[in-house]
């Protein structure tokens, strides 16, 4: 019998002796008042007695069944727990060994990095102490009474003896953090919250920790890693330390990722005072800091509080880094987004159209900002009632995607919006006679990116307003299928991260000590 089949068949025994012991009960207090009738001296006294005595003794046996039946009871159901948290156990165990696994290899990639560092000075040392003992031998050849003067070349060889980390131990320059969905992408959120102060090799594994960790929506792993990460840099290095302030604008941005508005701007605010006293006014960090405050305005809706900082941030990038930085470039897309969200239309053409011509000056026009920024303008156009200027826009964006992706158009290779014209022209049924189901226009549907199928959403939804029902419905029918085809993997990974964070219901302590043991 298996365990369950032995627990029903004890329950049902369980009830039975229940019933025999209320029935034996009953037949002795009944036998007892007979009893109680009857002459002592009768036979049939006797007999009762006999009986009572009986019945004791088989009510004595259904109890001591009806324990026993209640030991195996209580038994099973401490097996079964006991099982569960073996189970449990096993599954906690699995996931610190995949943990322990993960920051073992990041020990032993930082290590790799740390010999490589080491071996880097130790060669230029030598290098410096050759250098050094060359300058002193010159000295013995010049004439006496004059001082012998560095050459050029020496001078280049000091300039480039700033020792610092290597550089693939940088932080990678990525747009600062913008009007974007939560959780943060760890790119983004590293910039922004270095924002040019780069992040020093004691902090530099717990910072990536905590934004990988924020990324995936990990909070509850993350903050207290985070919160630790504080209060050793207080305690070591005192609170007004730019690594301090780096450590704030990450939590502020964790803060901000969960809804957590008022705690976000209190940790933005102490990291920007602590940046300006010791980096100064006009340092990037504080540009970062500047804009991510406004970007946490703009989000509670607080537009005319949020361009005033935006400005500042956009003053301090175009004298650190120059008018025609792409960093300029995004900061003035951040300050129309907040100018069109307070319909100052005229301003936010002048930001986008900047943007736009720095992009394409400095990045090319084949780089994504360049067709994102398109699609902004165009949106300003359409809020205004533009619809010409918006359709231009959009239809450049497309033709872009489409030479970039098939090559020169021709009568045999058009774009999607060429497509959908023709279709709105000679009318739904003549195109399929002439082309298909689908049309020519489907190998355009393939040009697949998130800026190409906000673009055919956005050209469509224009095309309705015009009464071209026909143009409209080929460019939504394609966004939809690209939508479909490229976001099927990323459903499954997010299905599979989005199980493991439920399994994931608290922060284990034994996952922070072997963090600092390390």
């Amino acid at each position: 019998m298996t365990q369950d089949e032995i627990i029903a068949s004890t329950r049902t025994v369980l009830h039975s002796l229940e019933a025999l012991r209320s029935e034996h009960a009953q037949l002795i207090e009944q036998l007892g008042v007979t009893l109680q009738h009857s002459k002592s001296d009768d036979d049939s006294s006797k007999i009762l007695q006999e009986k009572t005595s009986l019945a004791s003794k088989c009510l004595e046996g259904i109890e001591l069944g009806i324990g026993e039946a209640e030991v195996m009871m209580a038994i099973t159901s401490h097996m079964q727990q006991v099982d569960a948290d073996k189970q449990k156990l096993r599954a906690q165990v699995r996931r610190l060994c995949q943990e322990n696994a993960w920051l073992r290899d990041e020990l032993a990639t930082t290590q790799q990095k740390l010999q490589t560092s080491e071996q880097k000075v130790a060669t230029l040392e030598e290098q410096k102490k050759h250098l050094e003992f060359m300058n002193e031998m010159r000295k013995y050849d010049a004439p006496d009474g004059c001082e012998t003067s560095e050459s050029s070349t020496d001078k280049e060889t000091k300039r480039n003896l700033d020792l610092g980390f290597p550089e693939d131990d940088e932080v990678t320059p990525t747009p600062d953090i913008s009007m974007i969905m939560s959780p943060t992408q760890p790119s983004a959120m590293a910039h922004a919250a270095s924002g040019g102060y780069e992040i020093p090799a004691r902090l530099r594994t717990l910072h990536n920790l905590v934004i990988q960790y924020a990324s995936q929506g990990r909070y509850e792993v993350a903050v207290p890693l985070c919160k630790q990460a504080l209060e050793d840099l207080e305690k070591t290095s005192g609170h007004e330390h730019p690594d301090v302030a780096t450590m704030l604008n990450i939590l502020a941005l964790v803060y901000r990722d969960q809804g957590k508005f008022k705690d976000a701007g209190s940790l933005l605010h102490d990291a920007l005072s602590i940046r300006e006293k010791t980096l100064g006014d006009e340092h990037p960090a504080v540009a970062a800091t500047l804009n991510n405050l406004a970007v946490l305005y703009g989000k509670r809706g607080k537009y005319k509080e949020a361009e005033p900082l935006c400005k500042r941030a956009l003053e301090i990038r175009e004298k650190v880094l120059g008018r025609d930085h792409p960093d300029v470039a995004k900061q003035l897309n951040n300050l129309a987004l907040l100018c069109q969200n307070q319909g100052k239309y005229e301003e936010v053409e002048q930001y986008y159209q900047r943007a736009l011509e720095i992009y394409e000056s400095k990045l090319g026009l084949d780089d994504p900002n360049v067709a994102k920024t398109k699609n902004n303008l165009a949106s300003a156009y359409l809020k205004q009632g533009k619809y010409k200027q918006a359709e231009i826009l959009y239809k450049e964006v497309l033709t872009r995607a489409h030479e970039k992706e098939y090559g020169k158009i021709t009568d045999n290779n058009k774009p999607i919006w060429m497509q959908a014209e023709e279709r709105q022209e000679i009318g739904a049924g003549k195109f399929k006679e002439q082309y298909g189901d689908q049309g020519n226009w489907n190998k355009s549907a393939r040009v697949d990116s998130p800026t190409v199928n906000t673009t055919l959403k956005n050209l469509g939804a224009l095309y309705r307003r015009q009464g071209k029902i026909d143009a409209a419905e080929t460019l939504e029918e394609c966004a939809m299928r690209s939508k479909h085809t490229s976001n099927q993997p990323v459903i499954a990974i997010k299905k599979e991260l989005s199980e493991y964070t439920k399994k994931k219901k608290k922060f284990n302590a034994d996952f922070i000590v072997l963090y600092h043991g390390t």
